[in-house]
């Protein structure tokens, strides 16, 4: 039994009820591919002037819990905004990041599939101002994440939406990178609210002209192409899209409202996935998976219902604070010490929404060790106030 708050302001006593998964691998080949968006795990012995200076990472802890997500039969999105990329973490660390990952990655037994994050982050935005700009900033993180090994997810850029970029110039810098590139490449289109300097991505705020102008990019070199990740939080939206996307083109759900489904299918297609709430619910995520490969819809339904109430408090408006909740559900299971983030960023979300993350994950069977989680729990109350 523990005492938390309620959305009303009263403190009400709640008494656990899941059983906890266990984190296993598969049994069988997945017929999703599912990358999960993992979070950076700080060092606050290290760290000083934290809103100032680089972060300090527990790069032991950061690279276990990758491992573990591995281990489970997940792929890794690397150094994506869900490990603070602009919002504390920079591309010296982000860099730092990528090659460690990538050398764990190849070390370990299953041979995980790792995509990483290349942007423009490491130029100040005031700086990008011609397409030639945008795209040699776009190069240097690619060619850097090439030669660690990684695949190329070319994450959204601030800059366009800054200097108000039109279809032509998107085109320009997204064909030299796509063709230029050594593998198919993963593009990214992320709504703004994530992030609010991407409103009118693409070239434009009509989300159906967009989607025009990217299903036509990509068309003229699919094969350059592995997928697109898409995260508007619009469920109908993603099958109209996914439905004209050419054969071989994946679509990527980033959807964190509505992934069960959209993973699932209509019958006739389906996405993979490239989320951050895997990184979250990753026991729940890969024997969902497990059971789909199985064509066990049932098992499936059953294990990753309980996590969609979980996934939408974690990623509610705002919903670019998403990642708070992350790195606390990682401290709650163990996978790390404390509950700090790089530049304090735990502090944007309250205590009622962590309460409520601790019932839903509870609710969902994705509190691993329970005794821990209500120890864990009850220090973060006592902080705000609540004995």
């Amino acid at each position: 039994m523990i005492a938390l708050p309620t959305a009303d302001g009263r403190i009400e006593d709640y008494r656990l009820t899941g059983t906890p998964l266990t984190p296993r691998a598969p049994t069988r080949p997945l017929t999703r591919t599912a990358f999960a968006a993992a979070h950076v795990v700080s060092d606050p012995l290290r760290e000083r002037n934290p809103w100032d200076t680089r972060p300090a990472v527990d790069w032991d802890g950061t690279l276990a819990f990758r491992t573990s997500l591995w281990d489970q039969g997940l792929g890794l999105a690397e150094a994506m905004d869900t490990a603070q990329r602009g919002m504390g973490v920079d591309w010296p660390t982000a860099l730092e990041l990528i090659q460690r990952t990538m050398a764990a990655a190849k070390a370990h037994p299953m041979k995980p599939r790792v995509a990483c994050g290349a942007g423009t982050d490491h130029v100040a935005l005031a700086d990008l101002t011609t397409e030639d700009k945008i795209a040699a900033a776009y190069q240097t993180q690619a060619e850097a994440i090439e030669a660690a090994g990684g695949q190329l997810i070319l994450m959204a850029s601030r800059a366009f939406p800054a200097m108000g970029a039109g279809y032509d110039v998107y085109r320009s810098v997204y064909r030299r990178l796509i063709d230029g590139a050594r593998e198919p490449v993963i593009l990214h289109w992320l709504g703004d609210m994530f992030d609010p300097a991407l409103k009118g991505y693409w070239g434009s705020e009509n989300v159906a002209e967009a989607s025009d102008f990217v299903l036509g990019l990509i068309g003229e070199n699919p094969g350059k192409v592995d997928g697109i990740k898409i995260s508007l939080l619009d469920q109908a939206h993603e099958e109209a899209f996914r439905a004209r996307l050419p054969e071989g083109v994946r679509l990527y759900t980033g959807d964190d409202f509505n992934y069960a489904d959209l993973i699932a299918g209509d019958g006739k297609q389906y996405s993979h996935a490239l989320l951050g709430i895997f990184a979250a619910i990753a026991p729940a995520a890969s024997q969902a998976l497990d059971a789909l490969a199985a064509g066990d819809l049932e098992t499936y339904h059953r294990l990753l219902a309980p996590t969609v109430p979980l996934s939408r408090e974690i990623f509610r408006a705002p919903t670019r604070f998403y990642k708070a909740g992350i790195a606390f559900l990682a401290w709650l299971n163990g996978h790390q010490r404390h509950f700090i983030m790089p530049a304090g960023f735990q502090s944007s979300r309250d205590i009622v929404h962590y309460a409520e993350v601790f019932r839903l994950a509870d609710q969902a069977n994705l509190l691993a060790d329970p005794e821990l989680a209500v120890r864990r729990m009850r220090v973060l109350a006592e902080l705000n106030g609540i004995d």
